[in-house]
């Protein structure tokens, strides 16, 4: 599978980490949204269903430039306020819905985003991301999404906020998987 075949590429790249930009990531992770739900991935599901009680994670194309997951997500298991390293993201919602919790730099900020949503993250965005509540998403029905990290992930930084509102960075880790370790 070549990903980056329909890509056309422009403007400077020797700031960025990466020759792709934020819509690229947001192409790509829309174009396999799209194999998902066409069934192009169900051999690399879990035989027995997807998993209950934790996130369940599968990489579906992974280059030196460009790394797509697919991630499914169980209610109340938070991926806590982390960043991406020095990698660009991107997510589209396949199915389901995800709440994400985002520093602005003053303050923390809510956004759900369901089926069909994409979201983008540049170098330095610090989010939280977790299944959307019962009263958005039923139980029984699978929130899946995938995700873009170009360069592929190497590292993620983890935040709190503290009682005078700033961001202070707790830990970082080093990391080939997508939100830590799942």
């Amino acid at each position: 599978m070549s990903v980056l075949t329909d890509f056309s590429v422009s403007g400077p790249t020797s700031l960025a980490p990466t020759r792709l930009r934020l819509p690229d990531l947001l192409h790509a992770t829309d174009r396999c949204a799209d194999d998902v739900l066409s069934g192009r991935y169900d051999r690399l599901l879990p035989a027995d269903g997807l998993p209950l009680h934790e996130r369940w994670f599968r990489r579906l194309y992974g280059d030196d430039e460009l790394d797509l997951w697919l991630i499914s997500w169980v209610p109340e298991r938070s991926t806590e306020l982390h960043d991406h390293g020095g990698s660009l993201g991107a997510l589209t919602v396949v199915s389901g819905a995800l709440e994400e919790t985002r520093w602005d730099g003053r303050g923390l900020r809510q956004r759900t985003l369901e089926a069909g949503d994409q979201a983008a993250f540049p170098l330095g965005w610090v989010h939280d991301v977790v299944r959307a509540g019962p009263e958005i998403v039923t139980p029984s029905h699978p929130t899946l999404s995938v995700h873009a990290y170009s360069p592929p992930l190497t590292a993620m930084s983890y935040y709190d906020v503290t009682e005078s509102q700033k961001l202070r960075r707790v830990y970082t880790e080093l990391t080939d998987k997508p939100e830590g370790d799942g």
